[in-house]
């Protein structure tokens, strides 16, 4: 077995409800002046709602910083830093999706160590200490409150992250009811997100690759195969809605440290150029990138097949299980109402070759892929998706 390190979040509540009591549970550990970062949607309806309460109610005295927006740019970083350090709070809260999660790990990174940002890029770069941080995710997706990554974007649309355990939060919080109320298309995307996460996690090249990883990634899609759809189209299923937020979870603990690859790397450039929600960005790429994958990875993807579909245990062979899979996967994101195509989503062809070559610039991921792509190999890909 190869050496590899493994790390998560150093505590997980999972609760129905825990957000109402999100004071008592975090009083301890943040202080008593806390920033808690979120975005203006969640505020308008009145989500953060009881958690700002219960905070109010343990004596916490609460910053709201609620201006985050998908893809956060550095400019919002910087103002929601400057808030927190201006009130000189003892603790950050990250409440949302994960762009709002990916804004408070880097928020408490700065404040607590005090260094640049430009410093922080990269893997392994942040310094640290960072201040007390607690995450709760909203949506069952990112999988970003067990994980030591955040992804900001810099400029009219480059991504850059930063990739340290030091942002790992001290707490996250799961509590299902928070994604009752999430929309058909967000819950499906964020979804498909969630199983993109375990399926590379699985078949990553990356070196510190490990059997901690792959159960998790497992796991992760036996929950969100049988709950996916149940989440889609009743989502009210409270059952359903804690599964999938569990198996964000776990998916999200597979790829913090069996890292994603070029599904992710191809995505990137659709998010970040087009502003296209980042699941939708996945699932749009997925079995084009997977079919590529295939020659080199066929074995692996037919392990993890009847994970998502269980009918398929039944498909003999591994070149039939992993074609099958992936054509399922496809028909699945179609069947949840997601867009299959680029040209769907207003991405012309003649956008394809810069896409490509923004691609390339996804070193950190593409070298996990199972099968080496290059700049021609993407835009085939691309044009396989479009």
């Amino acid at each position: 077995m190869n050496p590899f390190i493994f790390s998560t979040t150093a505590q997980i509540v999972y609760r129905p409800g825990a957000a109402t009591a999100i004071g008592d549970l975090v009083k301890q550990k943040l202080g008593s002046r806390i920033l808690f970062v979120t975005d203006p949607g969640l505020r308008k309806l009145g989500l953060c709602d009881p958690a700002l309460a219960s905070l109010a109610a343990s004596g916490v005295e609460t910053i709201v910083f609620d201006r985050v927006e998908a893809d956060p740019s550095l400019a919002t970083v910087m103002a929601a830093t400057d808030a927190a350090k201006a009130d000189k709070v003892s603790g950050v809260i990250g409440f949302g999706g994960g762009s709002s999660l990916d804004v408070a790990k880097v928020v408490a990174l700065l404040c607590g160590s005090g260094e640049p940002i430009d410093d922080a890029w990269g893997v392994g770069n942040a310094k640290g200490p960072r201040l007390p941080l607690v995450l709760v995710p909203t949506t069952a997706g990112t999988g970003s409150e067990v994980t030591p990554v955040s992804i900001i974007t810099v400029g009219a649309d480059e991504k850059r992250g930063i990739s340290s355990p030091i942002i790992l939060p001290d707490i996250a919080v799961l509590d299902p009811d928070l994604t009752l109320g999430l929309p058909p298309h967000i819950t499906a995307a964020t979804g498909i997100d969630a199983m993109v996460h375990a399926i590379e996690a699985y078949a990553s090249k990356s070196a510190n690759n490990n059997p901690v990883s792959k159960m998790l990634a497992r796991q992760a899609l036996q929950l969100l195969g049988a709950n996916i759809e149940k989440a889609v189209f009743d989502g009210k299923d409270r059952a359903a809605r804690g599964a999938m937020l569990l198996g964000s979870m776990l998916a999200g603990q597979a790829f913090a440290n069996s890292p994603v690859a070029a599904v992710h790397a191809l995505a990137y450039p659709i998010g970040g150029t087009f502003h296209i929600p980042h699941g939708l960005s996945n699932a749009l790429v997925l079995p084009h990138v997977l079919r590529f994958n295939a020659p080199d990875a066929a074995s692996t993807y037919a392990e993890i097949a009847a994970d998502v579909f269980p009918d398929l245990a039944s498909e003999h062979g591994d070149q039939g299980r992993c074609a099958a899979f992936i054509e399922r996967l496809g028909a699945l994101s179609v069947k949840l109402g997601l867009q299959p195509r680029l040209r769907d989503v207003g991405i012309g062809e003649e956008h394809l070759s810069g896409m490509a070559r923004d691609a390339m610039k996804q070193t950190r991921l593409l070298v996990n892929n199972p099968r080496d792509v290059s700049e021609a190999d993407a835009l085939s890909i691309y044009r396989a998706a479009w």
